[in-house]
């Protein structure tokens, strides 16, 4: 019975420090392994054996790409505050110095990047004017990312990028700028609205122009037509009687003809019709103005001629 109970004692002893020999890492992991309270190596994922009362676990370092958002409220050099966010990823360089002085030389590593970020960005962006944060935020996120890097490296840190993800200034100040903003699109629009009215000014008076003058081209020729119809007319007819009548006694016939065929007309569809004074002198002064358009037309056919 003794006996029993001291095998029992022994394996439940062995049980224990076979259980305090061996430890596991999972992966994208290592394990910091102190001996007697002093550091003696990193194990990484797998099954691992260590001297029980002796060897310890001191910590473990997570070797995935983490990433750490930073808020900073700072000002431009134009006065205005503003607030701007940025993420940072970073990871641990997987070395054995690189974990030992990421879980040794730091108390809180996310807080002094964190710093970093800060002075970072307070060096840089009260150089700018408020403009040019927005449309210079990738030399902003260089400048944070170089600094770190260069910092941080001694401390077992290294970062992948750093991401400008929010650029937020005053409520006050965005009002502004989108006010200036309509302005700016209002007045492009009145000019534009200007411009084609312009056009169709421009083009209205073209298009007045070119009617007046093929209006004053359709009536020269109506009245050239006129008076070569009355002129041949004059020849049909002065043919036609004696030889003593002349052109000047064929024009008043055909003056006077038409004088009654007209007056004739305007009693036709029972219209209704004033009559201004009237001689028939009036008569002989506009057989003056065609024959002095007979004239002219003979001049011009006899230009032409020559």
């Amino acid at each position: 019975m003794e006996e029993s109970i001291v095998t029992i004692f022994y394996i439940f002893i062995a049980a224990l420090i076979l259980k305090g020999a061996l430890y596991m890492v999972k992966q994208k992991n290592a394990v910091i392994i102190e001996r007697l309270g002093k550091f003696n190596r990193v194990s990484k994922a797998g099954l691992h054996v260590k001297i029980p009362l002796i060897d310890s676990i001191a910590g473990n370092v997570n070797l995935r790409v983490r990433e750490l958002p930073v808020e900073v409220e700072t000002k431009t050099k134009d006065d205005v505050f503003v607030k701007i966010v940025v993420s940072v990823q970073f990871f641990v360089i997987d070395t054995v110095d690189g974990i030992k002085d990421s879980f040794y030389e730091l108390n809180n590593h996310e807080q002094q990047i964190q710093s970093y970020v800060f002075d970072s960005i307070r060096s840089e962006v009260p150089l700018m004017e408020l403009d040019d944060v927005f449309a210079q935020k990738e030399k902003i996120a260089i400048a944070i990312k170089n600094e770190l890097s260069d910092t941080m490296k001694q401390f077992g840190f290294d970062f992948i990028k750093a991401l400008v993800t929010d650029i937020d200034p005053d409520a006050k100040v965005k009002q502004s700028m989108n006010e200036i903003n309509a302005a700016k699109r209002m007045k492009e629009a009145a000019r534009e609205e200007a411009a084609a009215g312009k056009i169709r000014v421009v083009a209205a008076a073209e298009a007045d122009s070119e009617s007046k003058r093929l209006a004053g081209e359709g009536i020269a020729k109506q009245r050239i037509a006129i008076a070569n119809g009355l002129k041949e007319s004059v020849e049909v007819v002065k043919h036609a009687m004696e030889d003593h009548v002349t052109s000047q006694d064929v024009m008043n016939m055909l003056f006077m003809t038409q004088h009654y065929e007209t007056i004739s007309k305007l009693s036709e569809n029972n219209t209704s019709t004033i009559f201004m004074p009237y001689s028939p002198d009036n008569v002989g002064d506009l057989q003056m103005q065609i024959q002095s358009s007979l004239i002219a037309v003979d001049g011009m056919k006899k230009s032409k001629g020559k």
